[in-house]
């Protein structure tokens, strides 16, 4: 936990060896009963389009934001299944990064552990707030904070 991985080092370890196909914020490995979450804080308008401008950042060291992509529901499966991943078995597993480039290149995504659904609200996207298994340390507080994202 808390060390960087690029999304293909991250998607191999999860045996999915097709990277290069994932193109979203969000992998949904049905065998393994997880979401990898791929969160990037702060967006510049010239990497991503207006329907992915999403508001993403830690609420405190136990609570993140997160939103879904802008065609999820929360009655579709995809919402249900964020909603309900405790009592269906399946994970949330958070990676978190600053911007989406660094001086090497693509930036890489910060491991902030597994997540459990609180709540939601809206739905196009769903706006949910997660608890994290393990606090965020202080380090990343400000990085992933609503104060330095935006």
């Amino acid at each position: 936990m808390y060390c960087t991985y690029t999304r293909d080092q991250i998607l191999v370890a999860m045996d999915f060896m097709k990277p290069q196909t994932v193109r979203e914020g969000v992998k949904w490995l049905e065998d393994k009963q997880v979401d990898v979450f791929f969160v990037t804080l702060n967006k510049a308008d010239k990497d991503y389009s207006p329907t992915t401008m999403y508001n993403d950042y830690s609420i405190n060291e136990e609570f993140f934001h997160w939103q879904s992509q802008s065609t999820t529901s929360d009655t579709s499966p995809t919402g249900q299944r964020y909603i309900n991943h405790v009592h269906e078995g399946s994970k949330i597993l958070l990676f978190v990064r600053e911007f989406k480039k660094d001086l090497a290149g693509a930036a890489p995504y910060t491991y902030l552990g597994t997540a459990k659904y609180v709540s939601h609200y809206g739905s196009r996207p769903m706006n949910i707030t997660w608890h994290l298994d393990n606090p965020i340390p202080a380090k990343y507080i400000k990085k992933t904070s609503k104060l330095e994202v935006g």
